[in-house]
């Protein structure tokens, strides 16, 4: 793949990727962060990327080991160092869509605050179920491309997906959400 190619999957899949990036880290500044080393990681390796594998799966791959990295690293340094941690899931993401459907200002703050309450609780999933998660309804790829980009059989992925969706069935019950 050329510098020109790349920049062309970049157009095509960059806001998905963008997307992906942003939800998986929880944190809009993370969520960049996470992006840019994304496709300075693919600009390298771009000899790899075929443009008639499914590049948008390969990118995505490549941003939940950049990603996985950064979480290993984080763990240990807390481990070696101690003390507190900035927890990044906490905070709600900086950026939120806009619902243009809502009748009314009431009905309109009613749904922000049930899509916080599904955010909060995806976030608290591990992360083994929560990347999958992420892969199927953010990027939208097929099991069988959340299997090649995490690297798992696609019977695990569509047992992630559904244990995943039993325990966010659970906790938004127990959170009161009725939907």
């Amino acid at each position: 793949m050329t510098i020109t190619e790349l920049e062309q999957c970049i157009d095509c899949y960059g806001k998905e990727i963008y997307g992906f990036c942003k939800h998986i880290t929880g944190d809009l500044q993370d969520g960049e962060d996470l992006y840019q080393d994304t496709f300075l990681k693919a600009a390298e390796m771009a000899e790899k990327i075929d443009l008639n594998q499914n590049p948008k799966s390969y990118l995505l791959s490549i941003a939940v080991r950049l990603w996985k990295n950064r979480s290993r690293k984080r763990a240990w340094r807390q481990r070696i160092a101690g003390g507190e941690m900035p927890e990044v899931f906490l905070d709600e993401p900086k950026c939120e869509m806009i619902i243009n459907d809502a009748k009314t200002p009431e009905a309109e703050v009613l749904r922000m605050e049930q899509k916080m309450l599904v955010r909060k609780c995806v976030r608290e999933l591990e992360e083994k179920y929560r990347v999958p998660l992420y892969l199927y309804y953010s990027a939208e790829l097929s099991v069988k491309e959340i299997s090649e980009c995490i690297k798992v059989p696609q019977g695990t992925v569509k047992s992630r997906l559904h244990k995943a969706r039993t325990i966010l069935k659970l906790r938004l019950e127990d959170a009161g959400y009725d939907r």
